[in-house]
């Protein structure tokens, strides 16, 4: 249960964990819910994170984005291992809910809560949080194939036009694949100690892709925390250069145009898709790495443009092969920016609503139909709900826990959204228009 409590009616956050064995002082919802602040911080247990949240293996941030909050599903969804992560937790208890407060905050679905709990017990129950080797052998023998077969195409054909698109493309589709391979680690879904998913990541990430798995893990958990939600994931927290959702009537009113948002699903194809890993996620990740001093990521990424340049400059010299990079990069991020954005960006997006771990994760995300081929393309997040529901699930999976999330929706009266895949990226297209016009008429009548 995330939150602490305040001082009056009991010991407050700061008087220190309850002592093994000792009455616990209990907190009403009144006194946990202001605490939903970075640096104050799982059933019907309160505890004070805010002088270990620094020390947070995902961050302070991500732990920070659950304060004052019911984080009981939050919890299990992000850690594996939870008899390891519990030993950690008995140091920050300083107290418990009073027995006549429920177990949920005040709007949330109590019945929702306790059958999306009894939903992943039934997933566990039938293993489906193991993983299988065999599979993610091939994702990675493929990828590792691939990296080869694109130098092959050059060694053995020479670095004419033609075969050196072919090999843009390969190492492209190598790139991407290794995205989807990274994220199964990151996620800590392959291997069954978290350390070896670390150390799995480590290689993936900066050996086959030059970037810092720590820079990823940053960004990545906060999205699954609160996706969707402005200030929390920064996967939509992109304003002033696009406008999505509620931000679209806020800058209206405001009367702020830093840009024409309303031809923001043009200047999207410019700036979006062909720049994002080239661009915005070299810097960042550059930055991240040396302000937060992970030397470890920097040797790792610094192994993979070694390798890169080492194999290719031979046959184009130091230009040509610059130049092959950024067309590499710039097709992978389309891919990147498609993919990934196809199952959030049509959703609500908005300030923090306080809901359920269930009901928020299904208000921002959508499916994609299903076929061997889309599997595989978008390294099955075209399950994206199941995966938000269950990130440490196996990505091979989701097809099996799908009926009984389809059912519990159907329960519930909540939304199970599939859509064709074209259908899907033509939505992002029609989201960005739509909050484009939304910006307009709240600026022009305000």
């Amino acid at each position: 249960m995330g939150g602490i409590g305040e001082p009056g009616g009991g010991p407050g956050p700061r008087e220190g964990p309850a002592q093994l064995g000792a009455t616990l002082p209990t907190f009403c919802w009144e006194q946990i819910r202001p605490h939903d602040l970075p640096g104050d911080k799982s059933h019907r247990a309160v505890y004070d994170i805010s002088r270990w949240a620094q020390r947070h293996p995902g961050g302070s941030r991500l732990i920070g984005h659950h304060g004052g909050e019911d984080a009981t599903d939050a919890f299990h969804a992000f850690h594996q291992d939870l008899n390891f992560v519990r030993k950690f937790l008995q140091p920050l208890l300083i107290g418990e809910l009073a027995p006549e407060e429920p177990s949920q905050d005040g709007p949330q679905n109590a019945q929702l809560v306790q059958d999306f709990r009894a939903l992943r017990q039934a997933a566990e129950d039938m293993k489906l949080f193991e993983a299988s080797p065999t599979f993610f052998a091939f994702l990675l023998g493929h990828i590792l194939a691939m990296e080869v077969l694109a130098w092959l195409i050059i060694y053995l054909l020479g670095p004419g036009w033609v075969p050196s698109t072919l090999t843009a493309l390969v190492l492209a589709i190598s790139q991407s694949q290794s995205w989807c391979l990274q994220h199964d680690l990151g996620h800590t879904s392959v291997f069954r100690k978290s350390r070896w998913n670390h150390v799995a990541q480590q290689f993936v990430m900066g050996q086959l892709k030059g970037f810092s798995a720590h820079w990823w893990n940053f960004r990545h958990f906060q999205h699954h925390a609160k996706p969707n939600v402005f200030h929390k994931d920064p996967d939509v927290t992109v304003a002033p250069i696009f406008l999505l959702g509620e931000s679209s009537i806020e800058y209206g009113r405001k009367k702020r145009r830093y840009l024409p948002y309303n031809h923001q699903h043009l200047y999207f194809f410019l700036i979006g898709p062909p720049l994002l890993t080239l661009v915005n996620f070299e810097v960042e990740n550059l930055a991240y790495m040396l302000v937060c001093m992970q030397w470890t990521d920097l040797l790792w990424a610094a192994s993979f443009y070694s390798r890169f340049f080492l194999s290719y400059i031979p046959f184009y010299g130091v230009p040509g092969a610059l130049l092959l990079f950024v067309a590499v990069r710039v097709l992978e991020s389309h891919w990147f920016v498609w993919i990934t954005q196809m199952n959030h960006i049509p959703k609500e997006i908005g300030h923090e609503k306080h809901r359920d771990w269930a009901s928020s994760q299904l208000a921002a995300t959508c499916n994609v139909e299903p076929s061997l081929f889309i599997d595989w393309f978008s390294g099955h997040l075209n399950f994206q709900i199941e995966h938000h529901l269950f990130p440490t699930m196996p990505r091979h999976n989701y097809h099996r826990v799908a009926p009984l999330v389809k059912a519990l929706c159907a329960k519930h009266g909540l939304s199970y959204d599939v859509k064709p895949f074209l259908t899907a990226l033509a939505d992002i297209v029609g989201s960005l228009k739509k909050s484009g016009n939304v910006w307009l008429e709240a600026y022009l009548h305000q």
